[in-house]
């Protein structure tokens, strides 16, 4: 790779991950802002918070990674020819498609990316996201305690705390244990907080009271704690959960079980789901393709590139809604999946044929006169008078 092809290929990859990270961020917060009743109603920290919407991510950046090479690469052309090193280059001997060859390597790069998350990353953080939510569901300490409520979790157990506050601090801990019926234990406490651990799951609480009544004896005996730690393992206990389509890994998609009754019940959105992870690393290749040809070729400083890159978008999110569409068909029409492939492979071959020939993208002289002709009956409409 010579230094051109560097400096190309460097200023390629840059663009696409601030752009990628800038993308992820933005929508990860607008998704992230959803689960915010994590820490409000459910009492989580900021942490488990933090973790479980950023499980969400590989999922995002698995949609986003092409469009974010698609405006990489605009950025880096568009930053060429407003510097005329592409005009320099073509002079220099540099074909569009030589010059294309650096966009290539980066566009490796991100397909690479992309097969990996689709193939493991982004099924493993919806299976560790669903698997999260099933033990804070199952959770009673997370569920059933809420402030100012007295919950009886047993026949005769009874917990009420006043409050949640910030880090999982349970405050004004009320607990009547009756379970034993030789005797019944009264604590109460000032705060506390959740320990699970692999011996089970345990109410800690600090500064408080222990009374206990026990039978046959008259006074209870009281006891002033600084911490104590109260076993609730018997109402913390893990929950089964089903794994969906999503949460599968390529190779659980490409031989599932016969057996299996979610594949029993949606066996056509196993097929889509399939050919979506096959199909996602061709997208950053027909993208590159797109763009390139629209923005690659040499232009002088009095040509227009608004048209080009409205071309460009155009295309690119006209093939990516389709894209949508033809995974939504392939659920009932296996065929739906046959069209998207060859529509991927038309765009990257049309692509490639456009740079190959070197074709310029222009609007229309037609369309031009329309728009001069526009312009000027505006002017004279609501053009400067004349100075006197």
């Amino acid at each position: 790779m010579g230094s051109i092809d560097k400096y190309i290929f460097r200023t390629t990859l840059a663009s696409f991950a601030l752009i990628l990270v800038s993308l992820t961020g933005v929508i990860w917060i607008t998704q992230a802002l959803r689960g915010i009743d994590l820490m409000t109603s459910q009492g989580q920290t900021i942490v488990t918070f933090l973790g479980i919407t950023g499980l969400v991510i590989p999922a995002l950046v698995l949609i986003i990674a092409p469009i974010a090479l698609m405006i990489a690469i605009s950025h880096t052309l568009n930053k060429l020819a407003t510097d005329s090193e592409i005009i320099v280059m073509n002079a220099a001997g540099f074909s569009p498609f030589r010059l294309f060859r650096p966009f290539f390597y980066a566009t490796c790069v991100v397909a690479l990316l992309v097969a990996f998350i689709a193939s493991y990353m982004a099924p493993d953080g919806m299976r560790r996201i669903k698997q999260w939510d099933a033990e804070i569901t199952a959770d009673v300490l997370t569920n059933i305690l809420q402030p100012g409520r007295f919950a009886q979790l047993d026949q005769n157990l009874t917990i009420r705390i006043r409050e949640r506050q910030p880090g999982g601090i349970l405050a004004g801990i009320f607990v009547d244990d009756r379970r034993d019926p030789k005797e019944r234990i009264t604590i109460i406490a000032d705060h506390g907080t959740i320990l699970k651990n692999e011996s089970g799951s345990y109410l800690v609480l600090e500064d408080g009271n222990l009374e206990r009544f026990e039978a046959g004896k008259r006074d209870p005996a009281l006891v002033a704690f600084g911490r104590y730690a109260f076993d609730m393992s018997k109402f913390s206990k893990g929950r089964d959960f089903t794994l969906g389509i999503r949460e599968r890994y390529i190779w659980e998609l490409l031989s599932p079980s016969p057996e299996d009754p979610v594949y029993q019940q949606l066996p056509g959105q196993f097929r889509a789901e399939l050919h979506d992870r096959f199909l996602a690393p061709l997208y950053p290749f027909a993208f590159a393709a797109l763009t390139f040809a629209f923005l690659g070729t040499p232009r002088t400083t009095r040509q227009s590139r608004n048209f080009s890159i409205g071309g460009s978008i155009i295309a690119v999110f006209g093939l990516r809604m389709a894209g949508f569409a033809c995974s939504v068909l392939t659920v009932k029409q296996p065929l739906a999946a046959l069209v998207q492939y060859l529509m991927l492979f038309a765009a990257i071959g049309g692509g490639m044929w456009m740079i190959l020939a070197g074709v310029v993208v222009e609007p229309p002289a037609a369309l031009m006169e329309a728009i001069n002709r526009s312009n000027e009956r505006i002017l004279r409409l609501f053009g400067r008078p004349a100075a006197a």
